[in-house]
């Protein structure tokens, strides 16, 4: 008889950080279960008891809990290092990889966020003077990323790193939100690159059905949509 996995995953396949966590398990090969944290985090007993942050995503390996996607990244990389390292070895390399990494979380997915929570405020309630600073530090974002990546594939060092894992859940939100593929080409480029890895089609994939209830769903890529019930 199988053993079940010894990683166990709280997620929600529509959360963007998730998303992060999910392409490091699929680019590595990793084995690991999940459970899907429905409604609000916080009001789960049994997952607040676990982190009382109540963030997603969190991993369970046996009785270590692990919390924030970077550094479920960096416990993976360490103790169930799968068919590849998506932190270097060589100590300057993964310095490079964790700097982009933390510019993704920082500068695009952080400020995408907050036009999403803004949208979901009450009427009367929005931070218009937040959104329109969130959306300024996207511009800035959207311009150094795109000079970046006009000369190089992956966002640091020669392959698929922790910073494309980081790249590809804000890239996709951020396009909906506040779009960037039609003026910075060279991003727009680097995020088809992502998004054509089979990790991503699988994350994209089981998200699917959830895309739906995405605030700016109306304009996300069609392609990425489920198709109409007919």
């Amino acid at each position: 008889m199988n053993e079940p996995p010894a990683l166990t995953l709280h997620f929600h396949p529509l959360a963007s950080y998730c998303w992060k966590v999910l392409l490091a398990l699929y680019e590595a090969g990793t084995p690991f279960r999940t459970i899907q944290i429905d409604g609000v985090p916080k009001e789960n007993e049994a997952y607040a008891h676990l982190w009382p942050m109540a963030k997603m995503p969190l991993l369970q390996d046996g009785d270590r809990t692990v919390p924030e996607s970077s550094i479920i990244i960096e416990y993976l990389d360490v103790h169930h290092r799968g068919s590849v390292a998506l932190i270097p070895d060589d100590a300057d390399a993964a310095r490079e990889v964790r700097l982009w990494d933390r510019f993704f979380d920082l500068y695009v997915h952080a400020p995408m966020q907050k036009c999403v929570s803004d949208r979901l405020r009450p009427e009367g309630a929005q931070d218009a003077v937040g959104v329109e600073e969130a959306r300024a530090t996207l511009d800035t974002a959207y311009a150094m990323l795109d000079r970046r990546m006009a000369a190089r594939t992956w966002a640091a060092g020669d392959t698929f790193s922790m910073a494309d894992c980081a790249a590809l859940p804000p890239l996709f939100y951020a396009d909906a939100v506040h779009p960037y593929r039609a003026t910075h080409p060279a991003l727009a480029g680097y995020f088809e690159r992502l998004v054509t890895r089979p990790s991503a089609q699988r994350v994209l994939r089981e998200a699917q059905p959830w895309l739906q209830y995405f605030p700016f769903a109306h304009a996300l890529d069609p392609r990425f949509l489920a198709p109409p019930v007919v």
